[in-house]
């Protein structure tokens, strides 16, 4: 009871706090208009930015520099004392700490000074040098308020124990911990580096539609919308792989798409219902050859943005040397959980199955989709180092080619990182006879209701003018960048994730 009294306590005290703040804020911007100033400015011309001015003077000393520089930015703290004052000031490349005092100011903008606030945005001019501590600080000769802020920054915002607040003001989280900021150029870097690493393999870039008439190119629950003039259902897409594919009727011989899919489906720290996928085809390939682009590109982005290929995931060592392992499917069943699923009745696997709570098995289950969930429920969490499995069962890959050395199973692969698959890919499927064919087969599978019920008769009608063979493969660029930024969550690689409602 005592330590929910102190919380209760704590969390009043935290509230009035933030009142006083804000009412103190409101205040100062009042006190400015009367001073005829605005708190809004519209633009301010900077001679460099923080990380420039940190290059160009690191060799300075305590003697100020004879050159006036002009920056701007956020403050970040501000400490007073009597007739002069420092503050730390922040833009989007570094902080630097500032020094202000009365008698070079001027004892009217001195006391307009006073009127700011950490959170505000200013401009200010002046010279450069190191005080006795060694700290790189500009004395202000001249400043300029560019935008009042009216609600104070968040203190510890590291520390909140509601850490969906978090997700919810991102702007926050990314002005008060740079180790979020960090992620996100990460995430910059890393979508930068794949498309230099397959336009230097030959692929263009190209878009295809986020709208879609007909839901297709993987299994999912699409998001429905409406359009007006034409009075149609339309889709937002769950996967672009279709037309990709109608590209390569056309012609195009190498191409690759990076943009956003929609899956109206759970969230969890995997799963996010708008996430972001590299899809690439290339002609005359198989799955062989795109199974190398993905271990190749993985290798790339590590040499270019880690620097090493040893990298720490959650606290596993995860080696992503090449080359990586490839085993089957059946064959990773047996070997890491030792059970001997080829010799197995669909009766006994559904048996084994009935230990895993969240599996369902439905009525008319396939002995491929059985398979497929004694690999998901046994085998994945055990996949940390990297890992290509192949060979899926033809039931659940409607649209990869049947092996050549086993007609059960497809020339499909998907490679496996820390028990998670971070892409997918296989010889596709280019006889339009057998695609439809496989199409009807899913839709007699089909659990996701009547809107996956309806076959895209006009990609059937491309592949009767002739696809080439060649080899697909899917990455999911969200967990690429959690693998390389070791975050925990889906949520925490993606700017502004799907919350549900906040209701307090």
């Amino acid at each position: 009871m005592p330590e929910i009294n102190n919380e209760l306590n704590q969390n009043k005290h935290e509230s009035e706090r933030e009142e006083n703040l804000i009412k103190s804020k409101k205040e100062n911007l009042k006190f400015l208009r009367e001073q005829n100033i605005e708190p809004y400015k519209y633009s301010f011309q900077r001679t460099l930015n923080i990380s420039s001015i940190r290059k160009k003077y690191e060799n300075i000393g305590e003697i100020e520099s004879s050159e006036t520089e002009k920056i701007a930015g956020r403050i970040m703290t501000l400490r007073g004392h009597g007739k002069t004052c420092f503050g730390n000031l922040k833009d989007g490349t570094g902080v630097i700490q500032f020094y202000v005092r009365k008698d070079i100011i001027g004892e009217r903008d001195y006391q307009i000074f006073n009127k700011l606030d950490i959170g505000d945005i200013i401009g200010i001019e002046g010279n450069i040098f190191r005080t006795r501590t060694g700290e790189m600080t500009l004395k202000v000769i001249k400043f300029d308020i560019l935008t009042k802020s009216l609600l104070p920054m968040p203190e510890k915002f590291h520390g909140l124990k509601d850490k969906e607040l978090r997700y919810r003001k991102r702007y926050l989280d990314l002005i008060v911990n740079e180790d979020v900021k960090k992620t996100f150029e990460t995430r910059t870097k890393i979508i930068k580096e794949i498309r230099n690493f397959l336009d230097e393999l030959g692929f263009i870039e190209v878009e295809t539609p986020m709208l879609h008439p007909i839901p297709g190119g993987a299994k999912a629950r699409p998001f429905i919308t409406h359009h007006n003039v034409l009075d149609m259902d339309l889709y937002l897409r769950i996967a672009p792989e279709l037309y990709l594919k109608r590209l390569l009727v056309a012609g195009f011989e190498k191409v690759y798409e990076i943009n956003r899919n929609f899956r109206n489906e759970g969230i969890s720290i995997k799963h996010n219902p708008e996430f972001t996928m590299l899809e690439l085809y290339a002609a005359y390939e198989d799955y062989t050859y795109v199974m190398q682009i993905m271990e190749n590109m993985v290798v790339y982005l590590a040499d270019k943005i880690l620097k090493t290929r040893i990298i720490e995931y959650q606290g596993e060592k995860i080696d992503l040397n090449p080359p990586w392992k490839r085993i089957s499917m059946k064959d990773a069943i047996k070997e890491y959980a030792a059970i001997d699923i080829e010799n197995m009745k669909d009766d006994e696997i559904i048996e084994l199955l009935a230990q895993k709570e969240e599996i369902e098995i439905r009525k008319g289950i396939t002995r491929g989709e059985l398979i497929a969930h004694v690999f998901e429920a046994f085998v994945e969490p055990k996949l940390i180092q990297p890992v290509f499995i192949t060979d899926f069962p033809v039931e659940i890959s409607p649209l990869a080619k049947i092996s050549r050395l086993d007609p059960t199973v497809t020339e499909r692969f998907e490679p496996f990182i820390y028990g998670r698959e971070i892409g997918n890919g296989f010889s596709e499927l280019n006889d339009p006879i057998d695609q439809e064919q496989r199409f009807k087969k899913q839709i007699e599978m089909d659990t996701n209701g009547e809107v996956s019920r309806v076959i895209d008769y006009d990609f059937i009608e491309a592949l009767k003018y002739g696809m080439p063979p060649a080899g697909g493969l899917g990455v999911g660029i969200d967990r690429l960048v959690m693998l390389f930024t070791n975050s925990a969550s889906i949520r925490d690689v993606i700017l502004f994730p799907l919350l549900r409602p906040d209701n307090r």
